[in-house]
């Protein structure tokens, strides 16, 4: 994947990410995709993702910059974004993350790493899901 493609498909992920597309998030994901989230452990990325937007109230994204690479053969995009995001109950948690995206032969993401230190927001989730039931 060239600089310009890998690019354009970090912004389409950041893009729907932050307004909770979930359509749009998953058509970049292959059936199988696998999420593996500090905070929501390992999962699969059709039930991750209705997940992460039913804790989320508002979400505000920045990107940093998008990397590219290869593993095992297969393309990689890492990228580095600031996530405001706001939980459900309206509190404010926001963190600076890097996503590693895992590509399959079609171009769609495989598994998804995501890295960032839940230490600052840890315990504000757990509270604020303790709180909505979740």
């Amino acid at each position: 994947m060239d600089t310009t493609t890998a690019e354009t498909f970090v912004a389409d992920y950041l893009r729907a990410l932050e307004v909770a597309d979930l359509r749009a998030v998953l058509a970049l994901f292959d059936d199988s995709a696998v999420v593996h989230s500090p905070l929501y452990g390992d999962v699969a990325a059709r039930e991750f993702y209705p997940r992460l937007f039913a804790d989320t109230s508002s979400s505000r994204l920045a990107l940093r910059t998008v990397l590219r690479g290869e593993d095992a053969g297969a393309p990689v995009i890492a990228f580095w974004f600031d996530f405001d995001w706001t939980l459900l109950d309206g509190t404010l948690a926001p963190f600076t993350v890097v996503d590693v995206a895992r590509l399959n032969r079609e171009g769609k993401i495989a598994e998804l790493h995501i890295v960032y230190d839940t230490a600052p927001i840890r315990s504000l989730f757990d509270a604020a899901t303790e709180r909505s039931g979740d």
